[in-house]
């Protein structure tokens, strides 16, 4: 064998006796920290945040290597799948705001907040999501979920906004020019509170990335992966998501890789 292999008998039971090396053990050692962290993410980092995890942990390690040791292990990151019925529907009859998110940039929480609406499919049906983050730390700061997209969808995750944060006057809102956002009543509830109203271009999702960004992180990590037998079920799922994984868990690359309240607590 050892001639078929073309090295020396000598050369291979001196092999045989000296053991694992130390890089084989580092990397033993690293693979297992790896498949820790890939499991306490819910199976949704992929190599950069690994990367960045084991970093926060005190390790030196490569981009390159915790590729090679993630691919060893078997392990990726989720992805989405799926299709979802249109959300932004338009009233031509409205009158739009301007687009105001173009040329701000927030420096500290509360000062503007994004908001869209998505759909979760059940057993019984579409469950709609209405969210508002937070521009400046990327946190969800207020949400609501009912069997239909109407204006009181909207309305109740304002509410929930307004009750978790409490921003003063003067607060930057952004959304597409879906009928429910042109709504009077939603409207009135803006002025009522002194926001300043900014909405997206005609056909423009990228007015409003960041939102769209986390309604691909729900989808691809989580909902994408999941049979919610009723709407119920759905909320429940999804309220731990948002509320336990993504604010307080998630790292996310916009915030140096921190989680949303982390973030939050370290500007404090």
């Amino acid at each position: 064998m050892c001639r078929l292999a073309g090295v020396s008998s000598g050369g291979y039971y001196a092999w045989l006796k000296r053991g694992e090396s130390r890089r084989s053990q580092e990397d033993r050692r690293l693979k297992q920290m790896i498949k820790e962290d890939h499991e306490a993410s819910r199976g949704t980092y992929g190599s950069p945040r690994l990367l960045e995890s084991l970093r926060q942990r005190g390790e030196r390690v490569s981009y390159k290597r915790v590729v090679r040791l993630k691919n060893e292990a078997g392990l990726c990151g989720k992805s989405a799948k799926g299709w979802r019925p249109r959300t932004t529907v338009k009233d031509d009859s409205s009158v739009y705001a301007p687009n105001l998110l173009k040329n701000e940039k927030p420096t500290q929480a509360d000062q503007v907040w994004v908001t869209d609406i998505t759909c979760i499919p059940t057993n019984e049906g579409w469950l709609y999501l209405s969210a508002i983050m937070d521009l400046y730390s990327r946190r969800i700061v207020g949400w609501a979920m009912r069997d239909h997209m109407r204006v009181e969808l909207v309305l109740e995750a304002l509410e929930s906004a307004y009750c978790s944060r409490q921003p003063g006057p003067g607060l930057l809102h952004h959304s597409d020019r879906g009928s429910q956002y042109t709504a009077n009543d939603y409207q009135a509830a803006l002025w009522d509170r002194q926001a300043r109203v900014s909405m997206s271009g005609t056909g423009n999702c990228y007015d409003n990335a960041a939102m769209e960004s986390f309604f691909k992180t729900l989808k691809s990590e989580f909902v994408d992966h999941e049979q919610f037998h009723s709407r119920k079920e759905a909320r429940g799922a999804v309220f731990e998501y948002i509320e336990v994984f993504y604010n307080r868990l998630r790292m996310h690359s916009s915030v140096g890789y921190m989680s949303p309240a982390a973030f939050e607590e370290a500007a404090a």
